[in-house]
Parts: structure tokens; sequence; C-alpha cells
């Protein structure tokens, strides 16, 4: 769970944006930025591709690191 203490002397405004930062950070929401532009499906399904690319390497390097120990 999120949460912040604030001081009296905090701006309400910075203390809000504190928070959202953690509540992203959590992933109890996540805010997805609103593309602007048209973006080709092949553009789509190249950068899901190589995410989940990054994604496997990285689980492989921490299996690795694991054994190492």
């Amino acid at each position: 769970m999120a949460t912040i203490v604030v001081d009296d002397s905090e701006n309400l405004e910075k203390a809000i944006k504190r928070f959202k930062r953690m509540v992203e950070k959590e992933g109890i929401i996540r805010e997805y930025k609103k593309r602007e532009y048209f973006v080709k499906p092949s553009a789509t399904l190249h950068q899901k591709k190589t995410t989940l690319e990054r994604k496997l390497l990285n689980k492989k390097r921490k299996a690795e690191r694991k054994e190492s120990y």
C-alpha cells in the first residue's frame, strides 16, 4: 500500500505528484501515455517482440546468477 507523509509546509501539488509516482512504482495504477501519432502494427509487434526477448534474457541472467552462488 502506498502511503506518504505530508508536512504542513509542503505544497499539496508536490505531495500529490510524489504519491502518484509511488503508486505507479508499486504497480497499483499505471498511466499509459496517449500516442498522438499512428504506429504501424508491424512496429508494435517488433516492440513487443524485443520487450519479450529482453525479459527472457534478464530472467536467464538472474537464474545463472542464482546458480553461481
